[in-house]
């Protein structure tokens, strides 16, 4: 099982803390935040971790190494030269299936956002087994809704899978930037092509494959300066 963090972002409401250091490279509580998805995952005993960047890609080798600190190591898919600019969620996965699924063998990944504050998450070798011995193309954890996101992103049904519609009376949540994926989600993408996510899970939604359960501990979207302030208590 492997993984990849998703750092590429420009980072635009973080701004001007973004402007000199990519937002998973921003410290909280004296480390960058993106070592706390490393630290996690190698102590879930994930071993090789991607990391895809885009702005001010350079800074990432610099400060976290090739990844034996963390006992791991740490592949870079750099967007940084791609004509188009960074390839958006789904085209960044796209372009990193050859780090991801490097076997034929290789079919199931985890994916979290690098902007995300989410400690208590453990990345369950469990879990990974579950999915992987399942027929879903993903799974994904929600969250409770945010006041800078009311409205949700899915719904959850009896059986466990992600719904898109909800009667008014069902609560919807939102998507806390974590999840296992499955390799054939992505194959049919162009390397190099930019892609938004959000259609790909419509369609899994629709062919009854994306599981969804509620994430448990705290999350936190840090996707401006005072929610990243917030965090250093």
């Amino acid at each position: 099982m492997r993984a990849i963090i998703l750092a590429a972002g420009r980072g635009e409401r973080m701004r001007p803390l973004t402007d000199l250091t990519p937002k998973p490279l921003l410290c909280v509580r004296g480390k960058p935040l993106i070592e706390f998805h490393i630290e996690a995952l190698a102590a879930a005993g994930v071993r090789d971790i991607v990391i895809n960047t885009a702005w001010l890609s350079e800074q990432f080798p610099v400060v976290l190494g090739e990844g034996s600190r963390f006992g791991v190591r740490l592949h870079y898919s750099d967007e940084s030269a791609e004509p188009v600019g960074a390839l958006e969620t789904a085209g960044g996965i796209a372009r990193a299936l050859p780090l991801l699924c490097p076997q034929a063998t290789d079919e199931t990944f985890w994916v979290v956002a690098g902007d995300v504050f989410l400690p208590d998450f453990g990345f369950a070798p469990a879990e990974a087994e579950r999915f992987s011995q399942s027929d879903l193309d993903a799974h994904l954890w929600l969250t409770h809704n945010s006041p800078h996101h009311p409205r949700g992103d899915f719904g959850i049904s009896a059986e466990g899978l992600a719904l898109s519609e909800v009667a008014p009376d069902v609560p919807r949540y939102t998507w806390a930037s974590v999840g296992l994926f499955r390799r054939r989600m992505f194959e049919a993408i162009p390397a190099g092509s930019k892609a938004a996510l959000r259609p790909y899970l419509e369609a899994a939604i629709q062919e009854r494959k994306l599981g969804a359960s509620l994430l448990p501990g705290r999350w936190v979207d840090v996707g401006t300066p005072e929610r990243l302030a917030s965090l250093q208590d």
